[in-house]
């Protein structure tokens, strides 16, 4: 009822501010799918106490009966109530601007909207005439011929029964319409004898389990019974309960299409002990099967997704948009949207909540997307990467003016976040952290800060910098953005959190170690003012196309690739980082190679490494085949560990990959099948160690002192 409330009195003031505050409880972030079923109960109620349970023309009521003018209204505002927490745009008081703004949005057919539009502007005549008749607040046609007939003639018909076909027409097109919105439930189909009442297991339930292809009938039922009794929060009311046992053919029959059904069972039991309540996402099941389809397949295939799902169920609202199997847009477009979004936030909490609910959402549609092979898997890291961009060009600008309030600003200086690593590389995993750096510029006359608590520009900027890592790090109700990685910042982690520009250049010509030049390789810009980010990156170039000492440069590339391999040795080929002939190897043979040839091809660098070696292969630093070998193994070990990190870690993978995991790992890497994607990686890793061999080990033992 509160969709219509507006202030029309009185202190309007007051009544706008009552409106706004019931903002949240209206629309709700969460898309309430029991509200179909709250609303549906409803008009059942009003069917039994007005006698409108059947279409009729004597005696029918026009607002309330079937076909009537509520069911138009509950079929726009049910709508409204799911999809209008996340899209404002059909947040609308008249029926008809609803109706059309849920047509522009996708959410409702546009012959529906035509059929219902038309419908209700009719019925609304039909309701007026029916008032000026006597002067009576009625909405019941009369019981007898003449009655109708005369109410023809006052709307424009020759006869009664004119009026009484266009009538029925559009109350059984209103039935139609609402009756494919909240009466059809899905096909609950059954699978057998499925009894789990009492303590002790029922025979024929079990075999019909084992014919499902569970392979421990008694423990799915042991637990199945622990659902029943409510064992967990989520299924302690009976409402839940019921909708539970409605579901449950639905829910075991998912579960036996999965690869592995009893871990699919037992990962969806973990999930729901982490739920407050069931009653919701039993109702959304209900309402949309397909997505219990999906809950099935990560249960069963992604233990690591389904575990973040368990931690935020919420995560499944986003499943319903008809975009979520779409590729993601670029960062540009990422960052007006999530602007567009942060406006929202009532207040610096909010804004934190706001900006990881977003972005958890894009990080499960990132990795639904990449367990299910939909879209391009080599542009994942990259839109992960863009997703991270999107993020920190939207907190900064809302956390400097947080910031600015208590303690100004600096005219003319200006602060620039860098990424690094993976981030730097655009070649992010789905649990990735971010490797920054934080750079500022400085007028030399600016002392203080001009707010109420002035600060001189180190401390300014530093507190300004770890005030915006804690926006990405700290833990919400809705969780944390990422984890934060400052160690390649000058002096690691002794050094400030936020450095001078001329400080960090000066440090990096006179004081970095080779493998802090390594890691500038992938130095990329993600935000700040436009001139700071032109020194940036002119500094940086400056560097890194310096004339360097050959030799020092590969003894110190070997020596630093001895001592990582001596920390973190693997002769598993699943773990694709350290594991030799891995990414570790490929990152240092296209770093140590940008380096070396830099100043004579000022133009060579790329933060990507697959970019890097295509720009040594076309300038014939590196050959054509070593090219080919190098890009087609960066390629394949960036697709294999963005699956493993989104699924079990790769030490695990032998003895814990699901069959359905096995197949998602083979199909990332592009192999007929799991023992042939083994066999595939093994052979790429042995490649790209004879190339590291050749470029960098073999050459750094014949140095002076080499080993």
């Amino acid at each position: 009822a509160m969709i219509k409330a507006r202030p029309v009195a009185g202190d309007r003031a007051v009544g706008e501010a009552f409106v706004t505050a019931l903002t949240p409880f209206i629309w709700r972030r969460n898309l309430d799918f029991a509200a179909i079923q709250d609303i549906h109960s409803i008009k059942r109620q009003i069917n039994a106490h007005h006698g409108g349970a059947t279409i009729a023309v004597a005696g029918h009521n026009v607002k309330l009966g079937r076909g009537g003018i509520r069911e138009i209204e509950f079929f726009a505002q049910t709508q409204q109530l799911i999809w209008g927490g996340r899209e404002p745009g059909l947040r609308q008081r008249a029926t008809i601007k609803a109706l059309g703004a849920l047509t522009e949005a996708g959410r409702i057919d546009p012959q529906a909207n035509e059929d219902m539009a038309e419908a209700y502007g009719f019925l609304r005549r039909v309701e007026h005439r029916l008032q000026m008749i006597n002067d009576a607040q009625t909405h019941t046609l009369p019981q007898d011929d003449d009655g109708i007939t005369a109410l023809a003639v006052f709307l424009g018909y020759d006869h009664g029964d004119a009026f009484a076909d266009d009538l029925l027409k559009r109350l059984t097109l209103v039935e139609h319409h609402y009756g494919d919105l909240f009466e059809e439930a899905p096909a609950l189909s059954p699978v057998g004898n499925l009894v789990f009442t009492g303590t002790e297991d029922d025979p024929e339930t079990l075999a019909t389990l084992k014919s499902l292809g569970f392979a421990d009938g008694a423990a799915v039922g042991a637990v199945v019974r622990g659902w029943h009794h409510g064992r967990h929060r989520a299924v302690r009311s009976t409402r839940a309960r019921e909708l539970l046992t409605e579901l449950m053919p639905s829910l075991l029959g998912a579960f036996a299409g999965t690869a592995n059904p009893d871990a699919a069972l037992i990962n969806f039991n973990e999930f729901l002990s982490h739920l407050p309540a069931g009653v919701q996402l039993f109702s959304l099941f209900h309402a949309r099967p397909e997505l219990l389809e999906l809950v099935a397949e990560i249960m069963g295939s992604a233990p690591r997704l389904a575990e973040r799902l368990s931690r935020n169920a919420l995560l499944l609202d986003g499943v319903l948009s008809g975009d979520f199997r779409d590729p993601l847009p670029d960062a540009d477009t990422l960052t007006a949207e999530l602007d567009a979004v942060l406006d929202q936030a009532g207040d610096y909490e909010d804004l934190l909540d706001i900006s990881r609910r977003w972005t958890h959402d894009r990080e499960f549609q990132i990795g639904v997307q990449m367990l299910r092979g939909d879209g391009e898997a080599d542009r994942l890291g990259a839109t992960l990467a863009d997703l991270a961009d999107a993020v920190l060009r939207t907190l900064k600008p809302r956390v400097e003016d947080a910031f600015a309030e208590t303690h100004g600003r600096l005219p003319g200086a200006g602060l620039a976040v860098v990424g690094l690593g993976n981030l730097g590389g655009r070649e992010m995993t789905i649990s990735s952290d971010l490797d920054l750096t934080f750079i500022y510029n400085m007028p030399a006359e600016a002392a203080l800060s001009d707010g109420p608590k002035p600060l001189p520009a180190l401390q300014y900027f530093s507190r300004l910098s770890q005030r915006l890592i804690n926006s990405l790090t700290a833990l919400t109700g809705e969780g944390r953005l990422y984890e934060i990685d400052m160690r390649l910042r000058p002096s690691g982690t002794a050094g400030p959190v936020a450095s001078e520009i001329d400080s960090f250049l000066r440090y990096q010509r006179e004081a970095a170690w080779t493998w802090e030049h390594l890691a500038l390789t992938r130095a990329r810009v993600i935000a700040g003012p436009d001139d700071l980010s032109r020194q940036i990156l002119t500094g940086l170039r400056g560097i890194l196309t310096r004339p360097r000492d050959a030799a020092k440069l590969l003894g110190g590339v070997a020596h630093m690739r001895r001592r990582i391999d001596a920390e973190h040795h693997m002769e598993i080929p699943w773990k694709t980082k350290y594991a030799r002939g891995g990414l570790v190897d490929l990152e240092f043979i296209a770093e140590y190679l940008l380096l070396r040839h830099g100043h004579d091809h000022g133009d060579i660098f790329a933060a990507n490494t697959i970019d890097a070696f295509e720009r040594l292969g076309a300038l014939g630093l590196i050959s054509i085949d070593d090219t080919a070998t190098l890009v087609d193994a960066s390629r394949l070990m960036r697709r294999v560990r963005g699956m493993l990190r989104l699924t079990v870690d790769g030490a695990q993978v032998e003895s814990h990959a699901s069959v359905g995991l096995r197949a998602a790992l083979a199909r990332a890497g592009e192999a007929a099948d799991f023992d042939s994607l083994r066999d595939k990686l093994l052979a790429a890793q042995a490649s790209v160690r004879a190339i590291y061999a050749r470029i960098i080990d073999d050459p750094a033992a014949e140095l002076p002192g080499g080993d």
